[in-house]
This record gives structure tokens, C-alpha cells and sequence, in this order.
């Protein structure tokens, strides 16, 4: 066996391969996935008269299935319509979110949606960041970098993962959707134990053909969280695999040591 092809492969892109049994992403023995709908298992229904209703079944969030297939612990920090700027303003607050016996060895940070696409906040850039994150200027991106630098406040070693948009053909707003991406890059460079999920670039196209099998109206049916937890744990193993010494340490995280 060559170990060293299999795990280390200079040539291996992000999700040439998703993982079956247990993942690199394991290393984390608890994760805080941090999102809007998609990420709380959110599914779309219709009444008798067509109205649309909205649940967030959360045992079916694509965290909550990362966390039973690798034996891990998940927290489902999200809600349906979440932004950054209600997240770090109130939301986490009143969850108990940021509560020092819920700190975590990684986060995953999954928003945008609402806040860009929905709501057409500003997306701003790391000059928005302050040395005080309650002086973040009020862009998408000084919202976002409040939180990470909130987290870091409980979780010093954390491992932060920011996940981008996907290349979805019916949402995709093109110059937006990039410049997005390219500052979540700019906030992983800016941010040390940070690195970024890009579905846009390495993951499958949102087109007809994925909706049909895994969309149920605007969101996701349940073979399409399963499907989402196998990118989002495929693509951390990746992170890991190819970057070892980054997470050689990741056992001591909020580990009180001698």
C-alpha cells in the first residue's frame, strides 16, 4: 500500500472523492455549525391552499448528519433566514451560543444568503475588521469577522471553515456571488486557523438535474442534507489531510493540560 499517494496526493482536488466511514474531519471531536436554513435541516412545505410553510427539523441538517456518521459532537447553530448581523447581535446571545462549556474545536460558518442575496447588505472587506470586534463597520463581511473573532474569544485554537455559495444556476448572481467568494478567502488569509469551503469552484453545479433529485420547492429534501453532508465532510477531510501539521494539535484544543 502507498499511504503517502492515497492520503497525500499532490495532484487530488477538493471532492474527487467523497468519503465513506470515518473522515479526517473526525479529528474534531466537536463541531458549532454555524448557518440559515440549509444548515438546520430546513424543509419547505404547502398547505391545502399553496401557502408555503417552513420547518427546521434539525436531526436532518447536514451537520447533524457529518456528526453520526464520524461519532462526533454537533452543535446546530442556525435557524431558517439567519444573517450575519442578527447572529452576532442577538441571536447567539439569547441561544446561549457563545457560552464557554459549548466552545468548540472547529466551526463551520455557513451565511451570506440572507444577508447579501435577500437582504442587499453591503459586503464590505477586511478593512471593516477592527481591533475591537464591536466596532466591525456594518458590512456583511464586518458582521461575519465579528463572530469568528467572538468565537475566538471562547475557543482561542479553534479551526474556522467558511463555506461559499455553490455554482447554483438559479440563484447565482454572478459579480456578487464572486465578490463574496473572494472575501471569505481575504477573511481566511486575515484570520489564522481559518480555511475555505469552496463549493463554487470544486462542487457539483446546482442545476434542474440536482434539483430534481434533491430539491423539495426552495430547499432541500432529505437525500439532498445527506448528499450536502457528504461535500461539507469530504472537503474538511480534504483541508486535513493535505495540511497535517495544521491539525496535529487539534486534540489539546480547549484542553486543560499540564
Amino acid at each position: 500500500m502507498n499511504w503517502e499517494e492515497k492520503l497525500y496526493d499532490k495532484n487530488e482536488k477538493p471532492l474527487d472523492t467523497l468519503v465513506s466511514g470515518y473522515s479526517h474531519t473526525s479529528v474534531f471531536r466537536k463541531i458549532a455549525f454555524v448557518g440559515d436554513s440549509l444548515s438546520s435541516g430546513e424543509f419547505e412545505s404547502r398547505d391545502s391552499e399553496g401557502n408555503k410553510g417552513y420547518h427546521d427539523f434539525y436531526e436532518y441538517s447536514w451537520g447533524q448528519y457529518i456528526a453520526r456518521k464520524n461519532g462526533l459532537t454537533a452543535y446546530s447553530f442556525s435557524r431558517g433566514g439567519m444573517t450575519a448581523k442578527e447572529y452576532i447581535e442577538s441571536f447567539a446571545e439569547e441561544k446561549g451560543f457563545w457560552d464557554k462549556d459549548k466552545a468548540c474545536q472547529a466551526y463551520v460558518i455557513a451565511l451570506g444568503v440572507n444577508d447579501v442575496y435577500n437582504a442587499g447588505m453591503k459586503i464590505g472587506s477586511v478593512d471593516d475588521i477592527k481591533a475591537d470586534w464591536h466596532d466591525n463597520a456594518k458590512t456583511f463581511i464586518g458582521y461575519y469577522a465579528a463572530i469568528v473573532a467572538r468565537y475566538k474569544e471562547i475557543s482561542p485554537d479553534a479551526k474556522f471553515f467558511f463555506v461559499t455559495f455553490p455554482n447554483d444556476t438559479a440563484r447565482n448572481k454572478g459579480d456578487l456571488t464572486h465578490e463574496v467568494i473572494a472575501q471569505l478567502y481575504s477573511l481566511a488569509d486575515y484570520f489564522e486557523n481559518a480555511y475555505v469551503i469552496d463549493l463554487y469552484k470544486y462542487g457539483p453545479v446546482y442545476d434542474e438535474r440536482l434539483r430534481e433529485k434533491f430539491y423539495l420547492y426552495g430547499h432541500m429534501n432529505p437525500s439532498g442534507y445527506i448528499f450536502t453532508a457528504e461535500l461539507i465532510d469530504s472537503y474538511i477531510d480534504f483541508i486535513v489531510r493535505h495540511n497535517p501539521k495544521d491539525f496535529d494539535r487539534v486534540g489539546f484544543i480547549n484542553q486543560s493540560c499540564d
